[in-house]
């Protein structure tokens, strides 16, 4: 069964879609985790066959809380992954960058072990990340640093950047 609930947060109210599942913490896989006016995330109209629950979250949440207070670096939350081969192979990817770090696309694409030049696919993919925060996509910055490309808008991978930088708190 698919139950949602929302989360206020820094970034605005967080839209958070999960799975019932017996394999996860609290009982809930979380399988997408959207912003206000992110470019093809989930917004409530696409839930009509969904259950709002949020008791379902209440472990993903105290995470997430956690996390926009700095007290929280790694989440450990399961995911359900729904995408192509080659996305799940960049996101995989995405998932292995520290908290406060960046990579450039192209080195991701170094450390998927594809050509530098795939950097654009590499967006492209990172692009259709369904789990903004928790699969760190806010981490992967352009070529000399520049903050560039976020589903959510570039504001608020600034705003994560710098929380993650310990330059500001959330």
């Amino acid at each position: 069964m698919t139950v949602y609930t929302t989360l206020d947060s820094p970034l605005g109210e967080l839209l958070l879609v999960g799975e019932e599942s017996p394999t996860a913490k609290g009982g809930t896989a979380l399988s997408s985790l959207s912003v206000p006016n992110q470019r093809g995330g989930v917004v409530a109209a696409d839930l009509a066959e969904a259950r709002a629950d949020a008791g379902a979250f209440t472990g993903i949440t105290r995470q997430l809380r956690a996390y926009f207070a700095g007290e929280l670096i790694d989440f450990d939350i399961e995911f359900t992954t729904a995408g192509t081969a080659f996305q799940q192979q960049v996101w995989k990817a995405l998932e292995t960058i520290g908290y406060g770090t960046t990579l450039t696309y192209a080195d991701v694409a170094d450390t998927m072990g594809i050509p530098r030049t795939s950097s654009r696919a590499v967006g492209t993919a990172i692009g259709r990340n369904p789990l903004l925060v928790v699969r760190p996509c806010h981490r992967v910055v352009g070529a000399k640093g520049a903050i560039t490309g976020y589903a959510g808008g570039v504001e608020r991978k600034q705003l994560l950047l710098d929380l993650e930088a310990g330059r500001r708190t959330a």
